[in-house]
């Protein structure tokens, strides 16, 4: 039962990568599977049931095609982590699937009581991808937030307006600003430890 459920789950994202999300409905979903409407039911109880087996599904197969990239990765490599991963999204085999992930987590994020729990997992599964990127000076909460809302910034505005080689190059722009921070705060500490504390008189 549970490989049919997977097959299912399996045509359901293929179906969605071809139709899109909009006016999706089971009826029409089903003949197009060549089963019934009852046995999507029977299977995920619900529209809602279905679509979060399929965020499941596809956030599953992207994370564990990212983490085979990252552990695969020289690490000699001076590729930034962000660089590495908007590399990895826009390639032809795996921007249709982001595409449509990020599709239906716009979705779910207008609907945070049924999908809640989808989208908690979503963020911590992405938020610990992320963080294994990064060195472990830089594997901070807050570094991890600031990559992944620069990451889904661009990635949006990249579904929006088709222009990889604007987006890219923000990409690139933010690295830049990232590393010529990193360069100026030793700077600004040794200055800082060099000034000695005036009192008040």
């Amino acid at each position: 039962m549970e490989n049919r459920k997977a097959a299912l789950t399996e045509a359901i994202v293929e179906y969605l990568l071809e139709h899109g999300l909009s006016d999706l409905s089971l009826r029409p979903l089903a003949e197009e599977l060549g089963t019934s409407a009852r046995l999507l039911i029977y299977h995920f109880e619900s529209k809602v049931g279905l679509l979060s087996e399929v965020l499941d599904s596809m956030q599953t197969r992207l994370r564990q095609s990212f983490g085979s990239l990252v552990h695969a990765r020289k690490t000699a490599s001076s590729e930034r982590p962000l660089r590495l991963f908007w590399n990895w999204a826009i390639a032809t085999e795996h921007y249709p699937y982001l595409k449509l992930l990020y599709e239906l987590q716009i979705l779910a994020a207008r609907n945070p009581v049924a999908y809640g729990p989808y989208l908690q997992r979503n963020a911590a599964n992405w938020s610990e991808l992320i963080g294994i990127t990064l060195p472990e000076s830089e594997r901070t909460p807050a570094m991890v937030t600031l990559i992944g809302a620069v990451f889904d910034g661009l990635f949006l505005e990249l579904m929006s307006t088709g222009d990889r080689r604007r987006t890219t190059g923000a990409v690139d722009q933010f690295i830049r600003l990232v590393d010529d921070a990193r360069r100026v705060a030793p700077v600004e500490g040794k200055r800082a430890a060099k000034t000695p504390n005036r009192k008040r008189g």
